[in-house]
């Protein structure tokens, strides 16, 4: 059984358990690099920025966004980032983090059921 959190960077995360990996394309505003909340950082794994920008958060585009953002993890240019989330979420307890406000309307919940589906 695959045991994937989801939190945003900007919580506490100190009683979180499990493998952090922050899944966002950008640097979030205000963490320092030495004071890194995660433990691995696969920018690949987050959405292309032409889908980032398209989506706009906009729940309207939700279904459409997770078809696209799907269509996206299967493309061989993001294999090894993939594999290597995959990786992690076999050897125990995974948290993907993002920067995002509202984690609902995120592609943490997309990239979640995707690792739960095929782990």
């Amino acid at each position: 059984m695959v045991e994937i959190g989801m939190r945003r960077v900007y919580e506490d995360l100190s009683g979180v358990r499990g493998t952090r990996v922050l899944v966002d394309r950008l640097w979030p505003r205000g963490v320092a690099k030495a004071e890194a909340p995660w433990d691995e950082w696969l920018k690949d794994v987050a959405p292309s920025n032409e889908l980032r920008r398209w989506y706009g958060h906009a729940p309207e585009r939700e279904e459409e966004f997770g078809r696209r953002y799907l269509a996206e993890l299967d493309c061989p240019a993001r294999g090894g980032a993939v594999a290597r989330l995959r990786e992690l979420t076999r050897s125990g307890p995974v948290v993907l983090l993002t920067s995002t406000k509202e984690i609902e309307h995120s592609h943490l919940p997309v990239l979640a059921g995707f690792l739960s589906r095929n782990p």
